[in-house]
């Protein structure tokens, strides 16, 4: 079996207001926590498990289920996307979405950009979440950061714009540029987040750059960052 590693955006201090960051658990139950380096260093701290970076904020050790889709909020989906090209996908709080290479993804209304990211225990990742702060990135701007799995990399990252992106697009180095797919909250949360599965395309070993687009085409927010293997 091929060894999971986190690779997280070296720059994301760039990006980022303060405080610590979304957990991305893994298959095996590890966790790395991405975390705004006050001093500009753009560090990622490591947990040693998922259960010692977090601890469930009520204490009760449950998940409120998402509630049903009604046609009222399929209607605001439909809406959404309309008026902003491809748009986001609206979910439901703690909703589980299948992002690819058995990963789910999950957006919490605690905290600031506040999501998860879990191969294994989806439930108890979203519980843990809820006590963090989230990604809190500055306004108008992205956070970003991948898993890779052998030739596999997976995308993900949250969006702060006072315009909801028609798009979102991950590109590396000289690469085409590859649409992403975006989750958002129901509302105006001025928040979201934004996946792309490359099962496939090769680790990757040259500048990533994210860019978030309005309907008309323009350039909402960018993020740059070289990627690294965790541990090397």
């Amino acid at each position: 079996m091929k060894t999971k590693r986190l690779v997280m955006a070296g720059v994301m201090a760039m990006a980022l207001a303060g405080g610590a960051g979304t957990a991305l658990a893994l298959g095996d139950g590890a966790a790395q926590t991405t975390t705004a380096a006050a001093d500009g260093t753009g560090s990622v701290t490591p947990a040693a498990t998922a259960t010692e970076t977090a601890t469930a904020a009520n204490g009760t050790g449950s998940v409120t289920p998402a509630a049903t889709v009604t046609a009222a909020e399929t209607a605001t989906e439909t809406a959404a996307v309309t008026t902003a090209g491809t748009g986001p996908r609206v979910v439901q709080p703690y909703q589980p979405v299948e992002i690819g290479q058995g990963a789910k993804m999950g957006l919490l209304p605690q905290g600031r950009q506040n999501y998860v990211v879990a191969r294994e225990d989806f439930e108890g990742s979203v519980e843990r979440a809820k006590a963090y702060v989230g990604d809190s990135i500055r306004p108008n701007s992205l956070s970003g950061g991948l898993q890779t799995d052998g030739d596999d990399a997976l995308f993900t990252g949250a969006f702060r714009t006072d315009t909801v992106p028609s798009r979102i697009t991950v590109r590396v180095g000289t690469g085409p540029e590859q649409a992403a797919g975006m989750l958002m909250l129901p509302g105006e949360p001025g928040w979201g987040t934004y996946h792309l599965d490359a099962a496939g395309a090769g680790r990757p070993e040259e500048t990533v750059k994210v860019t978030a687009y309005g309907a008309d085409g323009e350039v909402l927010a960018t993020l740059s960052f070289e990627p690294f293997l965790a541990g090397r």
